[in-house]
């Protein structure tokens, strides 16, 4: 049997370690990851290996040579251009007469080869992909089998709401040789996107193996560092070059290495020392990889770091969870905190400092006694990411400080075309003005103009953006999570909220600061527009029925929150001939907006008014204008839920057909409001996006999320809380009925929601249990894994942003509701108790 070996990666994620050494190369424990791979491969009877190179290929030839050195026979194929994983293999074809198999050059794993290769005759199997369970399934493919093993159906690095398990696809795969003949000679084709799929569409035999056992995929310096302190605390077992020292437990020394016998107690955990090594004085080291021909003076002090070949760290330096590249020098008392990688050639100067996570690019110098806090001169800051969505959340101030947003507005800036227009907008909060000046600035660096729409709704803003001129938007507004908080949403030409993609080429210009600087000439320019308010009222109004409005008069009681929406909507609603009680009315950047600690009390005033004025409704307006709160002639606040049913009631009433677009989540009373119309009930992702697409779907009148927000796509198809508020009215008054009265008309399903605590690692675990434990259960898979019990369900669904797991249940009575909803919690309590307690 042969092996390929896909080693023609640009290893771009994990820069700078591999701009001067292609990936498979990285030094692992002091060998190329590749020849690990090679290693198992042997161990496995594996020793005909083709090598599909690409990037740097001339360094991997002059490593392995003809591989006889190494106990194996290798043909290298190095294809003319980039054909994708597929594509390069198919390169390859006439040196593949036989069943083969495909590994990656760039990960590590002492899987047993020889059982998935049993496993794929026993099954005889076309092709069979090697499956491992991970704890963070979102950056692989996740592949869902049946009980046979045969797969069913994959996900290509999917969100937490289509995570239904955490079996993932690794990249080693055995195929036989006629699966080639799917592939287009010379044409890109990639396995995982467009192979194994066109497989499972054929209902060819693909099957997919579970292995058991250490797998990691070393894509970038925090995973090689992480896979480097796996060696070192043995929970993975590779071939040392480096044989252990008899007068030290866990110290491990290549030819001619030195270590002062004095210093012996210095050693802690497991140390390798490369060849020619030395160590000088009495310098402190655990749990280290030190490569060849490197030197560690007197009271320096490392724990947890790897070290290339030919690093000279000086006296007393301090080095604790990092990555030096070759040939870097470190000067006395030096100090580099975790998670900083070095690249080749640099030299950090005598008692600098070097702040935890910062990446420095090969040929550096730091002078003496600097600090650095970012990156030199590109790189990836440590956090999860960026983006939630198409928003970017932190702590004002803190996490999102004016020098944070003026490099965020110039990676959006450089993604967008010169000259262009971004519409700019905030709240009014003060902070707000703060972080939008700083992003503006970084706008204009990249050459991008500005039209700055300053304080407003954000429903007027994503209006605008309906039209023509501009290329996107970006909204600051206080977080209604946290007031110490800022968000900053994100928003494309069509008022669309930013797709995941165009926010991760955000990221990436973002993490590199690789960013667009135009010509001192050139920066883009600030203009505003006055008359936004106008062109809003107009569409507004247009889109209303105002005659029978103004002769029904009705009169609202609605809290503006100090909102900027207190500048435009009492205005629309007294040209509606609505008789108002405006609370909070002026625009107050002194006052925050009511937030969700004190919200009941805030309704329960407005309640009381609208019963004491005898009023037709009463509202309290979301500081941001997408969201209201609505309240009946009685005075009674109407839940989120409540309100998507009752505005699914006036359309319902006033209209013979149609679509309604909502989340899976989204209670099934719904079908039950509007079967006795031609009105459809659309379900799908829950998420603002996907909403907003939907509401641009023929036919869809209206689309509403749980949280309260609703749009009426006969004026613009995004959240607007203002026009929901005019519109419900107008809705109202056609249907002849009070809210009170269609609240009291609806049919009533009891609906239960709770939430639990999930560590990130454990989320795609609990998919997959949930998946196995429901796989002869009628289910739907849109967003989570919802369980359908004749008109009941359950629907478990993990939290995109935040470590939990959201549980939600419909059934027809109270008791059968929290049944459904304690019967599931105690089995996702269950799964986490096996998920953090493996056996």
């Amino acid at each position: 049997m042969k092996a390929v070996i896909m080693a023609g990666g640009f290893g771009t994620r994990l820069h700078p370690l591999s701009i001067n050494t292609p990936k498979p190369m990285v030094p692992l424990c002091n060998q190329p990851i590749m020849l690990h791979t090679v290693d198992l491969l042997k161990k496995h009877g594996i020793t005909e290996l083709v090598m599909l190179l690409y990037f740097q290929p001339e360094t991997i030839k002059k490593f392995f040579g003809d591989g006889s050195e190494y106990g194996i026979d290798i043909t290298y194929v190095t294809p003319l251009e980039d054909l994708g994983t597929a594509g390069a293999v198919k390169a390859a074809a006439r040196h593949l007469d036989q069943r083969f198999m495909i590994i990656s050059g760039d990960l590590l794993t002492d899987f047993d080869l020889s059982s998935a290769i049993k496993f794929h005759d026993e099954n005889q199997a076309q092709a069979t992909l090697t499956l491992t369970p991970v704890a963070d399934p979102l950056q692989f493919g996740v592949v869902i089998t049946n009980r046979a093993g045969q797969i069913t159906k994959f996900l290509e690095k999917p969100d937490w709401g289509e995570v239904f398990s955490d079996t993932i696809n690794t990249g080693i795969y055995i195929l036989e040789p006629e699966v080639l003949d799917l592939i287009p000679a010379g044409e890109n084709r990639d396995w995982s996107k467009d192979i194994f799929p066109l497989m499972l569409k054929r209902k060819d035999r693909l099957f997919g193996c579970t292995l058991k056992g250490y797998w990691q995929d070393i894509g970038n310096s925090d995973a090689y560092l992480e896979t480097s302190k796996d060696i070192l605390t043995k929970k993975v077992a590779v071939n040392l070059k480096e044989k252990p020292a008899y007068t030290c437990k866990g110290l491990y020394l290549g030819a001619e290495a030195m270590v002062n016998p004095d210093n012996l107690t210095n050693i802690g955990g497991m140390v390798v020392l490369g060849d020619n090594t030395r160590l000088v004085g009495l310098p402190k080291l655990k749990n280290c990889i030190i490569g060849r021909n490197c030197v560690v003076e007197d009271g320096a002090e490392l724990e947890d770091t790897v070290l290339w070949d030919n690093v000279y760290i000086k006296a007393n330096a301090r080095i604790n969870g990092a990555v030096l590249g070759q040939n870097v020098r470190v000067g006395v008392g030096a100090r580099i905190l975790p998670g900083v990688v070095i690249g080749d050639n640099s030299k950090i100067g005598t008692d600098a400092k070097i702040n935890a996570d910062v990446k420095i690019w090969p040929n550096k110098i730091i002078e003496n006694n600097s600090i650095v806090n970012s990156n030199l001169i590109w790189g990836e800051t440590w956090r999860k990411s960026l983006f939630e969505g198409a928003l970017v959340r932190g702590l004002t101030n803190i996490e999102l400080t004016p020098e944070f947003a003026a490099k965020l507005g110039a990676a959006y800036g450089s993604t967008l075309p010169k000259e262009s227009y971004v519409l700019t907008g905030r709240d009014a909060v003060r902070s707000s003005r703060m972080l939008k000046r700083a992003f503006v600035g970084g706008l204009l660096s990249a050459g991008v103009n500005v039209r700055d729409v300053k304080r407003l709704p954000l429903p007027v803003l994503r209006y605008k953006l309906t039209t023509f001129g501009e290329v996107g938007g970006v909204h600051f507004r206080q977080s209604p999570r946290d007031s110490a908080a800022t968000e900053i949403v994100f928003f494309n030409e069509q008022g669309m909220e930013l797709s995941s993609a165009a926010a991760k080429t955000i990221e990436r210009i973002y993490y590199k600061e690789n960013f667009r600087r135009v010509h001192f000439s050139e920066p883009g320019i600030i203009t505003e527009l006055p008359h936004i308010n106008n062109y809003y009222r107009e569409g507004f109004l247009r889109a209303l029925d105002r005659d029978i409005i103004r002769k029904a008069k009705p009169k609202v009681v609605i809290d503006l929150n100090h909102s900027p929406a207190a500048a435009l909507l009492p205005d629309l609603l007294n040209e509606l001939g609505c008789e108002m009680i405006e609370l909070n009315a002026h625009v107050d950047e002194n006052r925050l907006p009511s937030q969700v600690e004190n919200q009941a009390e805030t309704l329960a005033r407005i309640g009381a008014i609208v019963t004491a004025l005898d009023a037709t409704a009463g509202f309290w307006l979301g500081p941001s204008g997408e969201r209201a709160i609505y309240l009946d002639s009685t005075g009674q606040s109407i839940s989120e839920v409540e309100t998507l049913a009752l505005m699914t009631a006036l359309i319902s009433k006033t209209r013979k057909e149609g679509a309604i677009a909502v989340p899976i989540s989204a209670p099934h009373t719904l079908e039950e409001i509007t079967r006795e119309q031609r009105i459809q009930i659309l379900r799908g992702k829950g998420d603002g996006r996907s909403l907003g697409v939907a509401a641009t779907d023929k036919g869809v009148q209206l689309v509403g999320d749980m949280e309260g927000r609703i749009a009426f796509t006969n004026f613009q198809p995004h959240f607007d809380a203002l026009f929901a508020i005019a519109k419900s009215l107008e809705l109202l008054i056609r249907s002849e009925k009070t809210l009170a009265e269609l609240r009291r008309s609806l049919p009533r399903r009891p609906y239960r929601k709770i939430q639990l605590p999930c560590s990130w690692e454990c989320k795609g675990g609990v998919m997959r249990l949930m998946n196995e434990a429901t796989i002869d259960l009628q289910t739907t898979f849109i967003d989570g894994v919802k369980v359908h019990f004749g008109d009941d369900w359950v629907l478990v669904v993990p939290d995109p942003y935040r470590p939990l797991v959201h549980i939600l249940a419909e059934a027809g009575t109270a008791e059968q509701a929290d049944a459904l909803l304690e019967e599931y919690r105690e089995k996702v309590q269950h799964w986490l108790i096996l998920l953090n307690n493996p056996a």
